[in-house]
């Protein structure tokens, strides 16, 4: 098992989650909560001043708890107008992705 990873950082109005390890049923639920706190810090800032990145190269693994994390923190997003955006997806994750179409609402 490899340890779901978060690591957040700020540069020019864009705060990025780095993820990394496995996201799946066990985990998904602490990235959700990151995503949440981070949009809702969004929401009070001015719009169009921040955005949110979401940066999966390093993950291992992802479930559809995982895509459901994302899928919600999305849709947080598209709420309140703050852009989010994945990137970095795996070819495993690009391929789930492709196969939910979800490629074209989250990369």
């Amino acid at each position: 098992m490899d340890p779901l990873r978060l690591i957040t950082s700020r540069h020019n109005g864009t705060v990025t989650v780095s993820v990394s390890g496995e996201l799946d049923i066990a985990t998904a639920e602490a990235l959700r909560g990151r995503l949440t706190r981070l949009l809702q810090e969004a929401g009070g800032v001015r719009r169009g001043t921040l955005s949110l990145v979401v940066e999966v190269s390093g993950l291992s693994f992802i479930d559809a708890a995982g895509l459901g994390a994302l899928v919600s923190a999305r849709n947080q997003a598209i709420s309140q107008d703050t852009p989010l955006r994945v990137t970095g997806a795996p070819p495993s994750m690009r391929r789930l992705l492709r196969i939910t179409g979800l490629d074209a609402h989250l990369t």
